[in-house]
Parts: structure tokens; sequence; C-alpha cells
């Protein structure tokens, strides 16, 4: 009898071993943001994972955590480096915290239109800036549109860059933001997106600066009346996987997911544009009162930022390097409707 239980046991081994793999035939990849599920981006994240199954015929799937429920942007940047999650979608200004160069992407004014943002982004020079993360095990996989970032307040309307003054403005734990804000005469002020709504509410920031979909579907329109349309940087939002869990993966899986990810770009682009809209005709809707002062008192005021950078070589070489890409249709920034 023992040895027939003996003789058993590497047979029960094997069937339990092939009824964990039964279990989950498939790879599982977590993706974490900071993002409501009513935003674009993540309804492009969604569509992206949609893709992925689809490709990979249920071998490789994505599993979406927004709304910061594993972290802030910055927590889930630090859970990628040890292979905690798989994929996130942050800021470009503050992927810069760990990729010095993408701190161009944030700079005042650098981008012409939105035509000649793109052409930046999918060019070489967009490809460039989503593998310089790599040393610390962060790879880019694409670049989301995220429109133009502008000023919206609690008591005081901005017209003019002087309306700045003395204000106390959130900005996004980044060093350019930060410039840019004291640069027009604003203090900057860093605190998480995810308790901006109650700082603003209790006064410890009289406004902040973010895009129409984001000033609305945060809510934050509930608080602040007031949104001046200055569009003084667009910062793309990345999307970003973990090096430690990209070299895991095969490159088939590897070429599903670069392709559901290639996918989601255009669509993103379209319920972009649309979100926009419908998100400033919303908040007025609600009460705030749109502003679309002269931009060039801001671009005036903040074109030393630009210059400043000359004595750091590399990345006013890349500043030139964007300013001289031509777009298909290179209308000025002034005219776009963002």
């Amino acid at each position: 009898m023992r040895q027939t239980l003996l003789r058993l046991v590497p047979i029960l081994l094997m069937l339990l071993l092939a009824g964990c793999a039964q279990v989950r035939p498939y790879r599982a990849l977590k993706l974490a943001h900071g993002l409501p599920t009513t935003h674009p981006v993540h309804q492009a994240m969604a569509y992206m994972a949609e893709r992925c199954e689809f490709h990979s015929g249920g071998k490789l799937r994505i599993d979406i955590y927004p709304s910061q429920q594993l972290g802030t942007e910055r927590e889930c940047l630090e859970l990628l480096q040890i292979g905690s999650i798989a994929i996130t979608k942050v800021s470009a200004a503050i992927l810069e915290n760990f990729a010095p160069n993408t701190k161009v992407l944030g700079l005042p004014y650098i981008f012409r239109s939105r035509e000649h943002q793109f052409e930046v982004l999918d060019g070489p020079i967009g490809k460039r800036l989503l593998e310089e993360p790599q040393a610390f095990l962060l790879r880019g996989l694409c670049f989301y549109d995220a429109g133009s970032r502008s000023f919206y307040t609690k008591e005081k309307p901005v017209r003019t860059p002087d309306d700045l003054t003395g204000l106390k403005i959130r900005v996004m734990e980044s060093q350019t933001a930060k410039d840019m804000v004291n640069g027009l005469g604003g203090s900057a002020t860093p605190i998480s997106y995810g308790e901006l709504y109650s700082a603003l509410q209790q006064g410890v920031v009289d406004g902040a600066e973010n895009n129409p979909p984001s000033f609305y579907t945060s809510r934050h329109y509930e608080v602040c009346k007031y949104y001046a349309l200055n569009e003084h940087s667009a910062v793309p939002d990345v999307l970003i996987i973990s090096t430690i869990i990209w070299d895991q993966l095969s490159e088939e899986e590897k070429g599903w997911l670069q392709q559901a990810v290639d996918e989601s770009v255009p669509y993103q682009r379209d319920l972009w544009a649309a979100s926009e809209q419908e998100s400033l005709e919303a908040v007025q809707a609600a009460g705030v009162e749109v502003i679309r002062p002269d931009k060039q008192p801001f671009m005036d005021k903040i074109s030393h930022i630009l210059e400043s950078y000359r004595d750091q070589p590399e990345l006013y070489d890349l500043i030139q390097q964007i300013q001289a890409v031509k777009a298909p249709v290179d209308t000025l920034a002034a005219d776009s409707p963002n």
C-alpha cells in the first residue's frame, strides 16, 4: 500500500501542476494610474487592453486599476521600478525626474500647434525620449495627447500674467512647471493630483493648471469658477512599462502589446478632441467663466526660459531640433480650439 502511494505522488504532483496551468493559461499585466474612468486617457487604455487581448487570443491580458487605487503617479513609477506593477500612465512632467531630457516636452510654448506636437512625438525625437528612462528600469510605450494646460482659479480671474501675482498655484512635481508658474508671477505649489480637490476647497492653493477634460472630470470646476485658456504648455502623457516586466515577455508578447498600444494612440487622440469640446461646454454650463486671454503677454514674460538652457548643450540642442520640425499643417497654437 505504501509503495503504491509513493508511486502515485509524482503523478499527483503532475496533475496538480497541470491543473494550476489550466486555471490561468494567460499572462496578466497590472496597469495602474490616477485618472477617473470617465477620462479619455483611461478609455484609451481600456481600448488598448481590449486590443491586446484580441491580438493575443486571450494569452496576454491587462488588468487596469484607475483612480490611484495603487498609488499616485510617482508611487506607481516606483512600483514599476521594482516590478510590482507592469504599466502606468504618467505626465511627461513627472517623468523628467527620471529622464531629464523629457523636461523639454513641458517647456512653455515649445510647440507651435497640435500638428507640430504630434509630428515631434511620433517621430525620431519622440522615440528617443521614450527610450531614455530605461536606465531607471522604465520604458516608454507611447505618448497620449493631454491637450494644453491652462490656469483655473477660485476667487480671481486670470486675464494677464500680472493676475497671477501672489496666487498659490498647484503644479505637478516638476521643476519645469515650478519655474514656469514662478516666472509668470505665481507661487508654484506641488500637490498630489488626488489631494488637489480638498486643497482647493480648504484654500491651501488658490488655483491650479490643467487641460479641459482633467478640469472637468476631476470636478475641480465645482470649486474654481474661472478658467483662463492661456495654454502655456502641452505636456503629453506617457504610457510606461517596467523593464523588469518587459524583459520577461516573449518577443510574441511584446509584439501583441506594442501593436495594441500603437492602435490606441489615434483612438485616444480622437477621444481627446471630442472630450475637450464637451468639457468646456460642461464647465460653462456649471457656471465657470471661460476666459480666452491674449497669449502673447504670457509668452513674452517666460520667453527667457527656453534661452536659459543654453548652458545645457544637450537639452538646448533638443529644443532647437523640436523647433526645426515642420508639420504638414502648421497653424499657430493660438488658433487651436483647445
